[in-house]
C-alpha cells in the first residue's frame, strides 16, 4: 500500500486524498453503490479530509508518534481504506504492520505505550523491545464464524491488527501461541493484564478464548462493539 510523505511530530494539516462514493444513475436513486469486484486494480479516492481524521493525526503527533498519511484507496470487493496511516516510530519497533486506519493506530500506540510496555517492565522485569504482528490490511471475509463467507472482515478496511507476540530486552519472546496457557504465573498475569487493557481500548478483542482461529494472536479492531473474548 503506497503512502505519502512522513509527518513530523508537529502535524501538518494538509488535505489528503480521500474517498468519494459511486452513486446510482438516477438523481433520486437511493440504492447502494455497486461494489467493484475483488481483485480490481486499486483506485485512489478524492474528497476533503474529515475533521475527525485531522484530529486523529494531531493526537498521534502529540503522542510523539511518527507516521505517514496514506491516500484513500478502493481495492475492490468492498475493501475501501480511508483515513489510514503507516506507523513509522511509536517508541517500540512493530513487525508486520502495513497501513491502518488512524483511530486504530491511535488505540494501538496507546495500548503499546501505556499498557504493554509498563506491564512487561513491572510484571516480567524486562523492557519491551518489539511487538510482533501478523499484519493489518487484507481484503477478505471474516473467518471462523457463521458469517465467514459473507461479512467483510475489519481487516478489509485496515481497521484491525493481529498481534502475535512480544520480545523483551532480556531475550525472552512471549507469544500468544505458546504462552497463552503457560503455567508461569508472571507470564499468565502479563498476558491477562494486556488482554484486559486491550478490551478497554478497542471495540473488539478476540483471543484464544474466542475460537481456534485465534489460538496464536490477539485480534484488535475498531469496528462494531464492544466485544471482548
Amino acid at each position: 500500500m503506497a503512502f505519502s510523505r512522513v509527518f513530523p511530530l508537529a502535524v501538518l494539516a494538509l488535505p489528503l486524498l480521500l474517498s468519494a462514493c459511486i452513486f446510482g444513475s438516477g438523481s433520486g436513486d437511493k440504492r447502494p453503490a455497486p461494489t467493484r469486484p475483488r481483485g480490481s486494480p486499486p483506485i485512489t479516492l478524492n474528497r476533503p479530509t474529515p475533521r475527525e481524521t485531522q484530529q486523529c493525526f494531531t493526537d498521534l503527533s502529540r503522542a510523539g508518534v511518527r507516521f505517514s498519511a496514506m491516500p484513500d484507496r478502493d481495492y475492490g470487493g468492498g475493501c475501501i481504506v480511508e483515513g489510514a496511516v503507516q506507523l513509522i516510530d511509536i517508541g517500540v519497533p512493530v513487525g508486520g504492520i502495513k497501513g491502518m486506519r488512524c483511530p486504530l493506530a491511535r488505540a494501538f500506540t496507546g495500548w503499546v505505550q501505556y499498557a504493554v510496555a509498563p506491564a512487561a517492565r513491572q510484571i516480567l522485569g524486562s523492557d519491551l523491545v518489539r511487538v510482533d504482528t501478523f499484519g493489518t490490511y487484507v481484503c477478505r471475509a471474516i473467518v471462523g464464524s457463521p458469517q465467514a463467507s459473507t461479512k467483510l472482515s475489519e481487516h478489509g478496511r485496515a481497521n484491525a491488527v493481529d498481534v502475535s507476540g512480544f520480545v523483551l530486552k532480556d531475550g525472552r519472546r512471549i507469544t500468544i501461541l505458546k504462552d497463552w496457557q503457560n503455567p508461569d504465573p508472571a507470564i499468565h498475569k502479563f498476558l491477562e493484564t494486556i488482554h484486559g487493557s486491550a478490551c478497554r481500548r478497542f471495540a473488539t478483542v478476540l483471543s484464544p478464548n474466542y475460537n481456534y482461529v485465534h489460538r496464536d494472536h490477539f485480534h484488535l479492531d475498531m469496528g462494531r462493539g464492544p466485544f471482548c473474548a
